[in-house]
């Protein structure tokens, strides 16, 4: 074995001497020459276009004569070589489109001194291809014209082929070869139009011939000399470069990053001009009000002989916060104890006492203005604070009692609970929530999943079907309002956070993040089920009646989900306007640490959400205090109006946008979760019905089935088992629909009279 090593290395030593580069200097001569070439073609061609009229009479005479006598000038400005060589190649040739051979020339200089911009293989190729077919078809359409805009060349040919096949046999001619000319420059398959999870996933692999010509090489390599395939990226681990060469990804092409949002590369951004701001004419806090207030918090405390050092006040859209300093000796607990003996003094809806403001050293009491300003969704989402930051999923609540715009990051929450009594502003919550994302996320970066048993809250976001919504592929309406389809959703989303677990297992990475700029990097193979993963935001509107119908069945999927999902990027937003213990759950609390609450009628009510008093306390209208770990916030909800959502949703979803929503994956049945093997001898009494089904519509879901047959989930996942175990249906792939091996009834009735 090593006597054979010894050969091969000195014969690999013998081809990479044979292998020297051209020498530098001359790649810059010839870079340089093949520039000066664009450029004075350029100039040739660009005035032949204006000066050809004039010139004719020195290209029709004898060109020796002419050339050598300095006394017969042309208007072209390159003079009689650009005359001539504009005459040669637009006149007698190829017309306009010879400019093609200027950018040619340009792209041979560049590469040459060492900026490749394009793959000089593909694009001499398909460059000299346009410039013939441009040609004729000008030849074709203008052939008549004083200029010839196809040239001889083209005219010629199209002049031979109406002969052949007349005028209409030409075009077509002429129209079926520039459609194969585009199919072949943009590698366009079936696939590209077909579905839209192969137009959003598929990282298109570059053809051989992308890969020539990087650099002007002499070589002579033998047959059995193979190359190295290079790591592109200095980070790649071994792993990652075993796993590209076994898979055949090829990494050399200068293709750059994945981008996601390719597909739908011409979606626009809502602009601020379809939100309305409500804060104009609202009046401010007065100073007599404010006044008036200091005097009366520091009266009503020297009644009860408590003295105060300072007292500050802070004016915010709802709530003005007077900050006060007690003098030395004074209990806090007794400043606390006179909430009500200070609201009866103001004549307050209610005021809420936090004593200390944490951080501060102060006690802060905060007392609702007499005329309260509406913040709007403009203003907020217009605010710095919200445009600059770098949030993965963004939100802009609404503004502080300090009139700052308050902006959290879902990722970091990782779920959220949002409770409060009926006509409070829970609703107006939502809507600022899922304004937030469509105004920072394109709909490839992010997808809802919209449950609303209540049918009417969440129905104008039907709009956004094809761009942001995902869905299971059989389900006809894009907002969930069944509660057994809650259940499948719910079980469909357990099975793609499994999924995904799975994908970033096989990434080596720990979170969607580090997944996604892996596979942006592309570094990630999509041949290996490898893909971009959007963010998954589940919204349901009103909990309590899901609870109330399914109880369990809604409970403990969703727990799952939320104790698991937030590192594969699937997060829950869930709103109730029963905050009562038998709907927000020991067990919800605890994998939901984010909360909202908005005015509620009770403190225990207040306890159940947030773990403490204060909510009771709250004036209603979008008030609301904000939970986020130890901190507890008090911010006034942006509003947005019904007809303001509607305006935005029809922006989007009058745009492209995807051909269906994102299919989720079907659920897992008792059967499959069991890993049985499904005999087909004893079949259910509805297989037979079942196939005829899914042949006629070619569709094989579980929950076509039971909704057809009015069946259980559990029943019609067993008949699909069935039907996959007798051959009629393919296997579970992913988020794609079953494959049907029958495509008329006329077999599948041979087939089953068979069996029977």
């Amino acid at each position: 074995m090593v006597s054979s090593a010894i050969p091969r290395k000195k014969k690999k030593q013998a081809v990479e001497k044979k292998r020297k580069p051209v020498h530098g200097r001359i790649k810059l001569v010839l870079g340089l020459f093949f520039l000066f070439m664009a450029l004075f073609a350029g100039i040739s061609f660009i005035s032949y276009l204006f000066s050809w009229k004039a010139d004719q009479s020195f290209l029709d005479t004898e060109l020796t004569t002419n050339l050598v006598n300095p006394d017969i000038r042309v208007d072209n400005l390159a003079g009689k070589a650009g005359a001539i060589i504009s005459n040669l190649f637009i006149y007698k040739w190829f017309g306009i489109s010879s400019l093609i051979l200027v950018a040619l020339f340009m792209l041979y200089g560049i590469a040459l001194l060492g900026s490749r911009i394009l793959p000089l293989g593909r694009t001499t190729k398909y460059g000299l291809i346009a410039m013939i077919w441009i040609s004729v078809m000008l030849g074709y359409a203008l052939p008549q014209e004083a200029f010839q805009f196809g040239g001889g060349h083209g005219i010629s040919i199209a002049e031979w082929l109406k002969a052949l096949m007349g005028s209409a046999g030409t075009l077509v001619v002429i129209v079926v070869t520039g459609l194969a000319f585009l199919v072949l420059l943009f590698r366009l398959t079936p696939d590209h139009f077909k579905h839209a999870e192969v137009n959003r996933f598929v990282v298109p692999v570059p053809e051989e011939d992308d890969l020539a010509d990087d650099e002007f090489i002499i070589t002579d390599i033998s047959e059995e000399e193979t190359l190295i395939q290079e790591i592109p990226d200095p980070q790649m681990t071994v792993t990652d470069a075993a796993e590209a060469n076994e898979d055949k990804f090829d990494m050399r092409a200068p293709t750059g990053d994945y981008d996601p949002t390719l597909e739908l590369s011409g979606y626009q951004f809502p602009g601020f001009d379809l939100l309305r701001d409500h804060s104009i004419g609202h009046p401010k806090v007065s100073d007599e009000e404010l006044i008036s207030n200091k005097n009366k918090i520091v009266e009503t405390l020297a009644n009860y002989k408590i003295k105060i050092e300072k007292i500050k006040a802070t004016i915010g859209p709802t709530i003005t916060l007077y900050e006060i300093i007690p003098a030395p000796g004074v209990r806090i607990s007794k400043i606390k104890n006179l909430e009500d003996d200070i609201a009866l003094s103001l004549s307050a809806l209610g005021i809420r006492i936090i004593a200390p403001i944490p951080g501060r050293g102060t006690i802060g009491i905060e007392v609702p203005n007499r005329k309260p300003e509406t913040v709007s969704m403009q203003t907020v989402l217009a605010s710095r604070k919200f445009l600059d930051n770098d949030f993965d999923l963004p939100i802009a609540l609404g503004k502080t009692i300090s009139n700052e715009t308050f902006v959290f990051d879902l990722t970091k929450m990782p779920h959220l609970l949002v409770a409060g009594a009926t006509g409070q502003g829970k609703s107006v919550g939502i809507n600022a929530i899922i304004t937030s994302l469509l105004y920072r996320k394109h709909p490839s970066q992010l997808k809802f999943v919209m449950i609303d048993p209540k049918k009417v809250e969440l129905t104008l976001y039907s709009k956004l079907e094809k761009h942001y919504l995902a869905k299971l592929p059989d389900f006809d309406e894009p907002i969930i309002t069944d509660t057994q389809h809650v259940i499948l959703v719910l079980q469909s989303l357990s099975a793609e956070m499994d999924k995904r677990y799975n994908l970033l297992k096989k990434a080596e990475v720990r979170n969607i993040k580090e997944y996604n700029d892996k596979f942006i990097k592309r570094r990630l193979n999509p041949e290996k089920g490898h893909m971009f993963m959007p963010y998954i935001v589940l919204i349901i509107d009103e909990f309590a009646d899901l609870i109330m119908t399914a109880g369990k069945e809604i409970e403990i999927p969703l727990t799952r989900i939320a104790q698991l999902a937030r590192a594969v990027g699937i997060h829950i937003i869930i709103a109730t306007q029963r905050p009562s213990t038998n709907i927000i759950t020991g067990t919800i609390k605890a994998n939901f640490p984010a909360r909202i609450a908005f005015r509620v009628p009770s403190m225990i009510d207040s306890r159940t959400i947030l773990d403490s008093p204060g909510a009771n306390h709250l004036v209603g209208r979008g008030d609301m205090l904000v939970s986020i770990g130890a901190d507890l916030i008090r911010v006034q909800c942006a509003y947005i109006e019904t007809d303001e959502v509607e305006h935005l949703t029809t922006f989007i979803g009058n745009q492209k946008g995807y051909p269906m929503a994102w299919p989720l994956p079907e659920p897992k049945t008792d059967s499959q979760d069991e890993s049985r093997e499904v005999s087909t001898d004893k079949l259910d009494e509805l297989f037979e019905e079942a196939a005829r089904l899914v042949v006629t519509t070619q569709q094989g879901s579980t929950s076509s089935i039971q909704r057809k047959f009015s069946i259980g989930y559990n029943r019609a996942g067993r008949i699909m088992d069935q039907l996959e175990a007798a051959g009629v249906v393919g296997p579970v792939d992913g988020s794609k629909p079953r494959q049907v091996y029958y495509h008329d009834l006329y077999t599948l009735e041979k087939f089953l009279n068979q069996r029977s």
